[in-house]
């Protein structure tokens, strides 16, 4: 019944994973889906991603890939993060490719396996300088002779997470990579490599090309949005995602009168003013106004006016303007020849693109087309 969507492009996925496959190429690609699909929808996402030639799914949470398992997909799904020791049997159910960096894992999975009908397949990853998850190298080939070793898991995968490849120029990334290359190095000295070794997100994917490995995780690129705006060129990417919504109240308002909370945007001239049916609970930054903030009307650009709201926010369209109730307004995507993107909102505002189209609430409406 509302007006507000979120329009996606399905044939835009399938875009992306070819053209990121063919610079990855011989790499497979793992479509990460964490976050419902960064707000477009993690099943419908992850059947378009599979049938563009993506090979493997990931996810950050069990449930993320039990909701996929009970869809019907039957591809391999990684899961991101070693899940608590009550959470393992369930991932051994849901035959999620498991995450693991501590002793106690290998126990755990094994207790895990013992009351389940499959065997548990993991992927030791590695901390090579993220310092979010993983085992430091010096842990490592312990680590890795326990899972090889025991009777009832699979050393399936080795792998890490490059924190600043989506700088180019940055040295860290090659300092991972040359720490992982190490690792790697141990553990074939040892006969301990397992048959899948991944390490790149999309930003490494795309320019570390030393780092592909046997998968590159593609995460944001998937999406059709580039890793950074110093990267917009490197892959022909296309956006997924187009919001929009319609003009809901149109109001004619003098000079000096105030709007929304606060009332601290103040007319200059007399203008017409009108409302959307949109606000900061359906992931439009509050603080997106008063940054610039801006909407495509009839293929135009106007401001956003006075401060977001929770449901509901304003539009300058000046003064004579024709705009009327009924009209779309486009928060993100094209309207006529005019663009507005993720990086326009999370470069005003302070972010990056992912918490952007992440944020975008449930109770906006999905539409998914080709």
């Amino acid at each position: 019944m509302r007006p507000t969507r979120a329009h996606i492009a399905l044939d835009a996925i399938g875009h992306n994973v070819e053209a990121l496959a063919a610079r990855v190429d011989p790499a497979g690609i793992c479509a990460v889906v964490k976050a419902d699909g960064y707000g477009h929808g993690s099943i419908a996402v992850s059947q378009a991603a599979l049938d563009a030639g993506a090979s493997w799914l990931a996810v950050a949470l069990v449930e993320e890939g039990a909701v996929l398992r009970k869809s019907g997909i039957d591809a391999p799904i990684m899961l991101l993060g070693q899940p608590r020791g009550a959470d393992l049997a369930a991932a051994v159910d849901w035959d999620l490719r498991v995450a693991a960096y501590t002793p106690d894992a290998v126990e755990q999975l094994a207790a895990a396996a013992a009351g389940s009908r499959r065997r548990p397949r993991v992927h030791l990853k590695v901390n090579t300088g993220m310092n979010r998850l993983g085992i430091k190298p010096p842990g490592v080939l312990p680590l890795a002779r326990a899972l090889q070793a025991h009777p009832d898991v699979d050393f399936e995968g080795v792998w890490t997470h490059c924190a600043v490849a989506d700088d180019p120029s940055h040295p860290s990334t090659n300092a991972q990579l040359d720490l992982f290359d190490s690792v790697l190095a141990e553990l074939d000295a040892e006969g301990l490599r397992p048959p899948i070794v991944h390490a790149a997100n999309s930003a490494a994917g795309i320019d570390h090309p030393r780092g592909r490995f046997d998968l590159v995780r593609i995460g944001i690129s998937l999406y059709g949005i580039a890793a950074s705006p110093a990267m917009a060129d490197a892959v022909h990417l296309r956006p997924a995602l187009r919001l929009s919504t319609e003009v809901s109240h149109r109001m004619e308002l003098v000079a000096g009168e105030g709007v929304s909370y606060g009332l601290r945007y103040r007319l200059e001239r007399d203008s017409v003013v009108v409302t959307i049916p949109i606000g900061y609970a359906d992931g439009v930054p509050r603080s997106l106004a008063a940054a610039g903030g801006e909407v495509l009307i009839g293929g135009r650009r106007y401001p956003m006016a006075g401060t977001v709201t929770m449901d509901q926010l304003m539009v300058d369209c000046g003064p004579g303007s024709d705009i009327r109730p009924g009209d779309e307004v486009v928060l993100l995507g094209t309207q006529g020849d005019e663009s507005i993107g993720p990086w326009d909102w999370a470069q005003l505002t302070g972010t990056i693109p992912n918490e952007i189209i992440c944020g975008i609430g449930p109770r906006v409406g999905r539409q998914y087309h080709r």
